[in-house]
């Protein structure tokens, strides 16, 4: 299939997060196309489908999207090209007849869920997981019996109303989007690089060691996960971000000794710092 150079996929259906952050680096002559679930839009980055994909990658209030880094860890060879950083705030969404006393269940993405515990818990309805904040608006819209927890976008989209707004827990709730591609971008001074490890054998000291080698050149790690690398009970990835680029000297330098090191390595790529920042 031929590259369409000027499509950008994002994790749909129409009025999700990701598609608003998808707008930010939208141009005029680049199309947005959605995509079912993360797996799909970065698959078809992987099949040159598509140019661009927009995923989320992180919250500020609940961490990491988990499933993002696995598909990223282990499914599909692609490199973080840049990021975006957006304020998210949300709201129960309604059909426009329904009144609070109305609501049985309450459908959302699962990421969206957990930014609202505390007002969940109060209210104490019954709660669903759907894909996406979008699909769970489209639920509202089978019955009045039915709430969503999403943007102020979705009210528009979908021609409901706002029963209560900025339902989070934290007012300072904030997302942060990768934009993906088959390649990474440039050198321009202000940059991120992430990558991928596994440890060569579970010993005492292990982690240090590796770690040890970013101190020595006195490299800033802006992050550090764990995650399970789905060989065994017991057995880890690690996520790291760091500031500087890979053809940074430090930087290189630094891949090349802890490469030695490890069992595996991955670098997902490096890119601007805040490529794009809308934070209130």
């Amino acid at each position: 299939m031929n590259v369409d150079n000027y499509t950008i996929g994002y994790l749909g259906p129409e009025g999700t997060f990701t598609q608003k952050a998808a707008f930010k680096i939208k141009e005029a002559n680049t199309d947005l196309k959605s995509y079912d679930t993360i797996s799909k839009v970065l698959r078809a980055v992987e099949n040159h489908d598509i140019k661009l994909a927009v995923v989320p990658i992180e919250n500020s209030t609940e961490g990491s999207v988990d499933l993002t880094l696995d598909l990223l860890a282990h499914k599909y060879d692609l490199k973080i090209c840049g990021e975006i950083i957006l304020s998210i705030t949300q709201n129960l969404l309604v059909n426009k007849n329904a009144n609070f006393d109305d609501i049985k269940v309450i459908y959302s993405h699962s990421q969206a869920i957990a930014q609202c515990n505390k007002y969940l818990e109060k209210i104490n309805k019954e709660i669903r997981s759907t894909d996406s904040t979008a699909k769970a608006a489209k639920e509202v819209l089978k019955s009045k019996h039915v709430a969503a927890i999403g943007n102020h976008d979705l009210s528009k989209i979908y021609n409901l109303k706002i029963l209560d707004e900025s339902i989070q827990d934290y007012q300072n709730n904030v997302t942060r989007f990768v934009i993906v591609s088959s390649t990474d971008h440039y050198l321009t001074g202000n940059d991120k690089t992430s990558i991928i490890f596994s440890l060569m054998e579970d010993k005492p000291g292990a982690l240090y060691e590796i770690l040890a080698e970013f101190d020595k050149e006195k490299i800033n790690l802006t992050k550090i996960e764990s995650r399970p690398s789905k060989k065994g009970l017991g057995d880890y990835i690690f996520f790291i971000d760091m500031q500087g680029h890979r053809s940074d000297e430090n930087i290189s330098r630094t891949l090349d000794n802890i490469q030695k090191k490890v069992g595996n390595m991955k670098i997902l790529g490096s890119y601007p710092i805040n490529t794009f920042q809308e934070v209130l």
